[in-house]
């Protein structure tokens, strides 16, 4: 499974951008996806998931202001982010784990999201 991330860039506090992950192959009905976030110095953090089932799950410091969806005809997963603070800043990694063998976990490259005015 490769993962590509796109969509990163610099925006100022209270703007919106939009992640994309490129997908190889039709996995969404076993795996689970992800966009995690790395900020200097600190651990990567799950940011937003969807189960094979598309069940959605936010962390509560992005409830609200972000969307995971996925396209499934298009093996595209992305993440729309809305109202981006200072503190959004990191690296914004696509992630992929099989549903059932979780040793089957995969990982993009990630793309810089920077929020400053």
């Amino acid at each position: 499974v490769e993962l590509v991330e796109s969509g990163g860039g610099l925006v100022q506090p209270g703007g919106s951008l939009r992640l994309s992950c490129a997908v190889s192959g039709s996995i969404f009905n076993i795996y689970a996806m992800g966009w995690y976030r790395q900020a200097p110095g600190k651990q990567r953090e799950l940011v937003a998931g969807i189960t094979s089932r598309g069940s959605t799950n936010y962390s509560d410091s992005v409830q609200g202001r972000f969307t995971i969806s996925r396209d499934i005809p298009k093996n595209t997963l992305d993440l729309q982010m809305n109202s981006l603070e200072p503190e959004d800043t990191a690296v914004y990694y696509c992630n992929a784990r099989h549903t059932y063998y979780r040793d089957y976990d995969y990982w993009g490259q990630g793309t810089q999201v920077t929020v400053s005015s």
